[in-house]
């Protein structure tokens, strides 16, 4: 009482038994090769802290009473002298000078590549502007600028005596020698 053999239903009951195929193995790459991509400059701190402030107490002074002055100088400076000292300062002076300086805090920032946020920069900027400014006035002189002077004053004392050591001519490299 058992049920017939059928081959059918056994096979179509059990999965094929049939051998996996395959896949073949990669091939190896082809193509241009790819250069590694250029290493990454490390983020640097500020060249001062925050609070050392009143190590320059006269720069401290002027960020602290007439902070416009300050900034323009700063402005001149990481703007490469695009925009006069004069005319941001009294931007800042008119305008809403927080919001203005943290946006120069972090254009500076970003040029000499230092360490830090937007948040940051916009909570030093509400919470002690004096500091900040004199924090950015100090990195400026730190990078060889002098902003009392200006940009193009600055440059042209950057620049001024340095003497370039002349380079003894040479003649061009023939290969195989010279040919007719």
């Amino acid at each position: 009482m058992g049920a017939p053999d059928n081959p059918e239903a056994h096979h179509e009951a059990a999965p094929s038994q049939e051998p996996s195929q395959q896949l073949p193995p990669p091939s190896p790459p082809t193509g241009l090769p790819v250069a590694p991509p250029p290493p990454q400059f490390d983020y640097v701190p500020w060249s001062t802290g925050l609070w050392d402030c009143f190590s320059d107490f006269e720069r401290f002074c002027i960020s602290f009473w007439c902070p416009c002055v300050t900034f323009g100088q700063i402005s001149e400076i990481v703007d490469r002298g695009t925009s006069p000292c004069f005319i941001n300062g009294a931007i800042y002076f008119l305008k809403c000078a927080r919001c203005y300086a943290f946006v120069y805090r972090l254009k500076m920032r970003k040029q000499y590549r230092i360490v830090g946020s937007a948040v940051e920069d916009f909570a030093v900027h509400c919470c002690c502007e004096a500091c900040a400014l004199t924090q950015e006035y100090r990195e400026l002189q730190n990078h060889g600028f002098n902003p009392s002077l200006g940009w193009v004053e600055s440059m042209e004392r950057q620049n001024h005596g340095v003497a370039m050591a002349p380079t003894p001519p040479v003649a061009p490299v023939v290969e195989d020698g010279m040919k007719r």
